[in-house]
């Protein structure tokens, strides 16, 4: 039998991830439903000698339907419902216009299911690859009679999100190309070009300068232990891994995270973009304010965050308002805070909400033009002080030679 890795929440709100054993991912589903639990994600656990420490997977064969699909099919759905046709006709053409046979079979899976009866959001639940925050998305649209509404608001959070995740990934990718490019041009001198200078500096019979014996050292490392170099490489990516899947770790990694100098600010910003957006689009749909709470908790990355908006949950539950356990927490940007007071005071908390996303799009693109700013003189800086350092330590070593010459 099939051996499932899930992740619920429990009827207290906290997350568990666990493996069962199920005949397929719907009788998974089931499973954890009848236990009292409301599922997440379910995916197949793959064995096999590519595993990382203590079994997690490094490699997996499980594909799940990209973001980019997902928005598509979000956008294309929403435009045929907008215009008057059926549920079961909708996907019907979705089917004839899907390209990809991933995502085909599942929208022939999410048909067979609306035709036996089930809403669309159990449906896509089912397929386990559609997250927590969509699919309350949907139930709402469908329980208030405007699934097009939703459906379009959906997609146009979707969108944003791609956006704001293609700004810092655009951002990043010339400093890893100047990043890869100084290693490997660092690489190349010395397992090739010093090298070269060995056979000369031997037959001198004179002790070379301590710079050109560390030089030549690293050179000979590099050629001949590379290989330890790579295992070392992997075991601390599988050890990073493992740490980031135990709670406690990873909420240690994750407050050091905050308080990287431009990284930390960098991080606080995406998450307080991603948590005003994903709230006052909760908001908006008619997903009273504790649901929302504990729908984006689960799409927070930093766990430190994660655990703060959780026990701002438990404040709201209380009845306060969510700006004064927000700033009690001291882990939320004060402006954001400030802003979200505003609406709740102004009745206005979805619009305020919203407005704290796009502004903290726009400070996510400020910070990253600023890190860029610093970051790429500081690499150009760095690679020229290390190759200028390796140069000078062959220079000295010929200079000494050409003295014992003389």
């Amino acid at each position: 039998m099939p051996r499932y890795r899930y992740e619920a929440v429990d009827a207290a709100g906290e997350t568990l991830r666990d493996e069962l054993d199920a005949a397929s991912p719907e009788a998974a589903i089931d499973h954890l439903r009848d236990q009292g639990l409301l599922p997440l994600s379910v995916a197949e656990a793959r064995g096999g000698w590519l595993r990382g420490g203590f079994g997690q997977p490094l490699f997996s064969k499980r594909r799940s339907i990209s973001q980019k699909s997902i928005i598509l099919l979000t956008q294309q759905l929403s435009s045929l419902l907008n215009a008057g046709m059926p549920l079961d006709r909708a996907l019907t053409i979705l089917l004839g216009v899907a390209d990809d046979e991933q995502n085909k079979a599942l929208l022939g899976r999410v048909q067979e299911k609306v035709r036996g009866g089930s809403s669309l959001a159990d449906a896509l639940e089912a397929q386990g690859v559609f997250s927590r925050f969509y699919l309350n998305m949907i139930r709402a649209g469908e329980a208030g009679g405007a699934l097009e509404a939703v459906l379009k608001r959906l997609t146009e959070f979707l969108e944003r999100s791609r956006a704001l995740r293609e700004t810092v990934t655009s951002a990043l990718i010339y400093p890893i190309i100047l990043l890869t490019v100084a290693a490997l041009s660092v690489i190349i001198l010395l397992t090739f070009v010093v090298p070269q200078f060995q056979r000369l500096f031997a037959d001198a019979g004179r002790a070379l300068p301590l710079a050109t014996q560390i030089v030549i050292a690293v050179g000979d490392g590099f050629r001949h232990y590379w290989w330890v170099g790579l295992i070392l490489i992997v075991l601390l990516v599988a050890g990073m891994r493992q740490q980031l899947t135990q709670p406690d770790s990873r909420a240690r990694w994750d407050r050091w995270f905050l308080r990287l100098p431009l990284f930390g600010d960098l991080i606080a910003k995406v998450e307080t973009a991603r948590l005003s957006r994903t709230l006052g689009t909760l908001l908006g749909n008619g997903v009273s304010l504790l649901n929302a709470l504990t729908i984006v908790r689960e799409t927070l990355t930093n766990q430190v965050l994660a655990t703060a908006l959780g026990e701002v949950a438990e404040h709201v539950k209380t009845g306060r308002g969510l700006a004064d356990p927000l700033l009690e927490s001291g882990d939320f940007p004060k402006l954001a805070v400030q802003m979200i007071r505003v609406g709740e005071e102004t009745g206005q908390l979805q619009e305020m909400l919203l407005q704290v996303a796009d502004t903290y799009d726009g400070e996510v693109q400020t910070a990253v033009k600023r890190m860029l700013m610093l970051l790429e003189p500081a690499l150009i800086l760095g690679l020229g002080v290390i190759i200028a350092g390796i140069i000078m330590s062959i220079l000295v070593a010929i200079l000494s030679l050409n003295e014992l010459a003389f």
